[in-house]
């Protein structure tokens, strides 16, 4: 069973799907499913996460760790990058998401995903130009 999700987004951040995946799983099997679903980002300049969703603040955090570990383009300690005419945001966003995940697997019990309490599943945007973005789902 396979589906894409579409995710719209409006610079960079942490956008939350969680509900989205719950549902899709949801209308499975009624509660009753068990496996794995795996998740992909069809793209080069963006990332996935489970991370907190309770404070915005952690999401708030790991975004600006990550504008000072690969700031934009323009930034004199950059200037060693040589793809840059996609704007000062395209590389930076290429190397952020070669360091982070661009796939998850995340078991599912008796139609339930079994993330934690404050557990939730996001797309990390590192474009600042809004982004629809396409996660294809697999359950197996």
């Amino acid at each position: 069973m396979q589906t894409t999700f579409s995710i719209e987004t409006n610079g960079p951040g942490l956008y939350e799907f969680t509900r989205k995946v719950e549902s899709w799983v949801d209308g499975l099997g009624g509660g009753l499913y068990t496996g794995l679903v795996t998740l992909l980002i069809r793209h080069t300049s963006a990332s996935l996460l489970i991370q907190e969703n309770a404070s915005p603040e952690v999401r708030a955090d790991l975004c600006e760790f990550f504008h000072r570990m690969v700031p934009p383009a323009d930034d004199p300690v950059m200037d060693f990058l040589t793809h840059t005419q996609e704007g000062t945001d395209d590389m930076p966003a290429h190397i952020k998401a070669a360091l982070l995940p661009v796939s998850l697997s995340i078991p599912i019990v008796n139609g339930r995903l079994r993330t934690g309490t404050w557990q939730g599943i996001f797309v990390f945007e590192h474009r600042t130009t809004p982004q629809v973005r396409q996660v294809a789902a697999h359950m197996s």
